[in-house]
């Protein structure tokens, strides 16, 4: 019995990993040969073998644990099952033919069968709750053997018979080997999950491996494409920025266009808020500019003509007062008109400023000479003026900076009484003048002025400390650009330059 323990305690403690398949069989056969009826008792024997299933079913419950398929752990805990089962029955009817054979159990014998019994019964009971499908197999159990075991749990004594013990012994070995055909069924049951489980898996290999070839040629293709499209989009956004450079270059011609035709203050209200309403101004100056002789002039020249000989000293004037806090309203023909004061109000500034201005351009004036009759000089008359007026724009197509008020029409009839080469002021141009200081004016007297009747008026003769310019000079004009397009084609060429 010592040899037993020992080798039970060895192959099948807790601290055991593995036992081969050969040196398991070579521990038997030595088991069996030492076993002996003088030497152990059937006790001593079945506690061994309990150790050993206990081992197997262990190793078995290890494995279980390990899956993680719903459709093999169920077939594999009931497996594990109907094997304690069977175990369970082969240690039962081991007290059975003892007690059929003796005619009684121990007390201890009778406990262990009761026990054993039970269990078996509760085991192939979970075995068929996990396996469902085993229900329709037939495992029941003989209607004898089943008288035999509650003779074996009444455990009344009666005289020992080794018939009876070899009946119940086939009896339950026959409901045995039922179980056993079951366990075959339930192995064949784990063989096709496996297998199906295997298969599933090899398919979703080939399917990944599948996915992953496709990846492999599809990627350079999407690479590709998207190296393209990347491409495309860089190309994209430089000819966007380039649009986008030029879209500013011409916004900024566009508005520096509309401020020529408009005065800056204006033309921006005009453009974000789509009306501009009409402004009183106190005190503003006025001047008005025509050429002696210039409808004669266009009769005998030609269209053509005309338009260079004006465009050429219209340009020169529109250069000049670039220098002078003034704002060109208008050209009509021959008559050029200038303002001060507006739209940006300068104080008492205005007076000067237009009354020196007009002293440039008469100089300047007197120096020209048409392009077509270089021997005919240009004799213009001046007109100033200050006064209130009322400026608005008046139009939706074209639109125009107008003023308007008794300033603006006596204006214009100090330039229709005037003369040549010289600049008629009113008496209030004059005061104002006079109190701005370092002009010299000289009194004309008086005049009729068609619907204001008699007035006082005086020539502008100088500004003091000015030199006046030589009337010998000739000025030969140049087809030059407008001054907003030179400004512009300066800035395009500082920005290549910066480029």
């Amino acid at each position: 019995m010592e040899e037993l323990t020992a080798l039970s305690s060895i192959y099948f403690s807790p601290e055991s990993k593995t036992l081969s398949k050969t040196k398991f069989k070579e521990q038997l056969d030595q088991l069996r040969k030492k076993i002996s009826s003088e030497s152990s008792s059937i006790d001593e024997v079945m506690e061994w073998y309990t150790k050993v299933n206990a081992a197997l079913l262990e190793d078995l419950t290890n494995h279980i644990k390990e899956t993680d398929s719903s459709s093999i752990w169920r077939y594999l805990i009931g497996f594990k099952n109907l094997l304690r089962c069977i175990e369970s029955i082969g240690i039962a009817s081991m007290f059975g033919i003892n007690y059929y054979g003796r005619g009684f159990l121990t007390q201890e014998a009778h406990i262990s069968y009761v026990c054993h019994n039970f269990l078996y019964q509760d085991l192939l009971k979970n075995v068929l709750n996990y396996i469902p499908i085993l229900n329709d197999a037939n495992i029941i159990l003989d209607p004898g053997v089943k008288i035999r075991s509650r003779l074996i749990i009444y455990n009344q004594k009666r005289p020992g018979s080794v018939q009876d013990a070899i009946d119940y012994y086939d009896a339950t070995a026959t409901y045995v080997d039922k179980l056993r055909e079951l366990q075959k069924e339930i192995r064949g049951f784990i063989k096709d999950s496996v297998e199906t489980s295997i298969t599933e898996a090899r398919q979703n290999e080939m399917f990944g491996m599948a996915i992953l070839v496709v990846v492999l040629v599809v990627s350079p293709i999407i690479i590709a494409l998207v190296n393209n499209g990347l491409n495309i989009i860089q190309t994209y956004s430089k000819d966007l920025t380039k649009k986008a450079e030029e879209l500013k270059t011409e916004k900024e011609l566009s508005d520096s266009l509309l401020c020529q035709m408009l005065p800056p203050s204006v033309a921006m209200t005009l453009k974000f808020e789509q009306q501009v309403p009409a402004e009183y101004f106190s005190s503003v100056s006025i001047y008005f500019s025509d050429i002696e002789g210039f409808t004669e002039m266009a009769a005998v020249s030609t269209p053509l003509e005309v338009v260079t000989f004006l465009n050429s000293i219209y340009g020169l004037f529109d250069s000049l007062i670039e220098c002078y806090d003034v704002y060109k309203v208008e050209t009509i023909g021959d008559s050029y008109m200038v303002a001060s004061g507006l739209p940006v109000k300068n104080g008492n500034k205005h007076a000067s400023e237009i009354a020196t201005m007009a002293l440039e351009l008469i100089e300047a004036g007197s120096t020209c000479r048409a392009p077509h009759k270089p021997d005919t000089p240009i004799r213009m008359r001046c007109g100033l003026h200050i006064g209130p007026c009322v400026a608005g724009v008046v139009g939706t197509k074209m639109p125009r900076y107008c003023l308007f008020g008794d300033t603006v029409n006596t204006a214009s009839r100090m330039e229709s009484t005037g003369e040549p080469l010289k600049i008629h002021i009113s008496e209030d141009m004059k005061c104002a003048l006079d109190a701005a200081g370092g002009f010299r004016m000289e009194k004309r007297g008086s005049v009729n002025v068609k619907g204001k009747g008699k007035m006082t008026t005086y020539w502008l003769i100088q500004k003091e400390g000015r030199c006046r310019r030589s009337s010998s000079t000739d000025w030969t004009p140049q087809n030059e650009p407008p001054a907003y397009l030179q400004r512009l084609c300066s800035k395009k060429s500082t920005k290549m330059i910066t480029s």
